[in-house]
């Protein structure tokens, strides 16, 4: 009560003390370096003693191990997955100021941290992994977990009276498992909050991102990962050696499995909703994930002509999904439209192709055999874009490329290089049937001559890269687009009015989880072709694009499709 100061962060006089004696705000979760100050008059008479707490120092084990939370584990994956974006040169706030803010928010949320956890959970902590142990009395209720991104791994500490409590069953503890709340974790009863998991790291990240606005995708993030460039498989090897993982630990922090777009998406929608966030800072046009800023990415990286992006601001534009309401995330309300902007960009180019060669594996040849007819008597300006020779080049490069990332992933090793030893007894036993195992590897392979795997290559936000220095002219960048256009009253329009619908009416029902069917048998080649580019470009399934190319369908030919409905309703009366 005699602490008036305000908070650096939210500036409101709102305090509260952890179990360390330091002040941190209700309001914002800031934590100062002030501690409460103490007087104690049962020591010495009229002395004022002020102590500062640094909280339980966490007890060795016998195997050199020490007491640590899964939240700790979960804690040091955030850490090293923030400073692995501020080296592919994310904004440098993003870890101890937005990250950090969200990560506690989350604790408090879940009641790991800044709460009052119930007493029936510890009590149940204890006895998941041995039934019959005894426990004098019942543990004191845990309180605070003071944890920072910003902290250092050799210095992990709790201020929790938890930790206390458990030392007189840490043996039959690190039976289940290496942390003390390991086997708590994975329980029934867990399950129905918002359980934190290795891919919700990544929707943290992806969380943070969207919040600065960072010119980096989800796509893109995902990429990263499975380049190595930010730490996910097999990240446990980085934790320090006295946090031993076993058991149910592994269970936790293992990940064999590839991250998925889809789950780390729908999970960091789940935890903005959960976290009650407000409204994120707006996606304007000046913005890297605005539609028209991305649609020129994803046209230089598929070697298509620079005019179509006028085509592609065009239908941006006229359905109006360039707008900051719509483009913005409005945490939990279901009445706004979620919107994945790289899948976004994807689909407006490729209706935009649609529109122009109609992709009906008919008429784009026709086009083709006009441009390259065209281009032989053309002797001025840039070169007629000839879709027949771009779909060359362009399916050359995505089979070698699609071909080295099936070997990559085929040859994926799943074992980490550091080895999990449990005890300080197997831990030499442990590394020498390591250094064996490599030594085989080396020999095997120098008798085989195989190839050394070549390093990792450097991040990029290219995948594919097309040079217009090149003579081969296999850069389509500078072509044009005058052979299939024509003006009509000042405008230019495609020379064929024709379209079709990848879907007349899309599915309503929640539990199909697509908004339209898509299977390559029923569609033409072309455009099977296109979506397997961007599929490629974004690491996602092609369905996921063809539901978003329905959808930009169904706006763009609102007004048509109103008609025909109501024309067929006629009919039927």
């Amino acid at each position: 009560r005699d602490f008036n100061e305000r908070c650096a962060q939210c500036s409101e006089v709102n305090w509260g003390l952890t179990d360390g004696g330091r002040f941190y705000c209700r309001s914002c979760h800031n934590v100062t370096e002030r501690t409460r100050e103490v007087v104690n008059t049962d020591f010495i008479s009229n002395t004022r003693i002020q102590t500062i707490s640094k909280g339980l120092r966490k007890q060795e084990k016998p195997d050199g191990g020490c007491e640590w939370y899964v939240c700790e584990g979960f804690q040091l994956v955030l850490k090293k997955q923030a400073e692995a974006l501020e080296a592919l040169g994310v904004c440098p706030q993003m870890k101890d100021e937005i990250l950090c803010n969200f990560w506690r928010r989350y604790l408090q949320k879940s009641k790991q941290a800044y709460c009052n956890r119930p007493a029936g959970e510890t009590v149940k902590a204890l006895s998941v992994c041995d039934s019959s142990t005894d426990v004098d009395s019942e543990p004191e209720r845990p309180s605070l977990l003071h944890l920072s991104l910003s902290e250092s791994e050799g210095d992990l500490q709790t201020d929790c009276s938890f930790a206390s409590s458990t030392s007189r069953v840490s043996e039959s503890t690190s039976v289940c498992s290496g942390s003390v709340d390991g086997s708590l974790y994975l329980m029934k009863n867990q399950r129905e909050k918002l359980r934190m998991t290795m891919p919700m790291t990544l929707s943290f990240c992806y969380m943070a991102l969207l919040w600065l606005r960072e010119p980096m995708t989800l796509s893109d993030l995902l990429r990263f990962v499975v380049e190595g460039h930010i730490p996910y498989l097999n990240v446990f090897q980085h934790f320090p050696e006295k946090m031993k993982l076993c058991g149910l630990d592994l269970k936790i922090f293992c990940v064999e499995s590839w991250p998925v777009y889809e789950e780390v998406y729908n999970k960091m929608l789940e935890l903005a909703a959960f976290l009650d966030l407000p409204r994120f800072p707006d996606i304007t046009d000046s913005c890297f994930l605005h539609p028209d800023m991305l649609c020129m990415k994803y046209l230089m990286e598929a070697n298509l002509p620079d005019e179509l992006h006028n085509w592609t601001c065009r239908v941006v534009k006229k359905i109006c999904i360039g707008e900051a309401d719509f483009l913005t995330l409005v945490p939990g309300n279901k009445s706004t439209r979620n919107v994945k902007y790289d899948v976004l960009a994807a689909a407006v180019i490729v209706v935009v192709l649609k529109l122009l060669f109609l992709l009906d594996d008919h008429y784009e040849w026709l086009l083709s055999d006009f441009a390259e007819e065209s281009n032989k008597n053309n002797k001025e300006g840039g070169p007629y874009f000839a879709f027949k020779k771009w779909y060359k080049v362009i399916k050359c490069s995505l089979d070698v490329e699609q071909k080295k990332l099936d070997e990559e992933r085929a040859k994926y090793l799943w074992r980490c290089e550091k080895p999990l030893f449990y005890s300080a007894k197997k831990k030499s036993k442990v590394l020498k049937r390591r250094q064996m195992v490599v030594n085989l590897q080396n020999q095997f392979g120098k008798l085989s001559g195989s190839v050394q795997p070549a390093e990792k290559p450097k991040p990029s936000s290219f995948q594919l890269s097309w040079s217009e220095e090149n003579t081969d002219g296999s850069c389509f960048h500078g072509h044009s687009l005058k052979g299939i256009l024509q003006e009509k009253c000042g405008l230019l329009t495609a020379m064929n009015p024709a379209y079709w619908l990848c879907t007349v009416k899309l599915c309503t029902e929640k539990l199909c989880g697509h908004l339209a069917h898509y299977r390559e048998v029923d569609f033409p080649q072309s455009y099977h072709f296109v979506l397997r580019l961007f599929s490629f470009l974004l690491r996602i399934q092609p369905s996921h694009i063809h539901d978003e190319v329905c959808v930009i369908e169904h706006k763009l030919f609102n007004k048509k499709l109103c008609k025909k409905s109501k024309y067929n309703t006629r009919l039927r009366k």
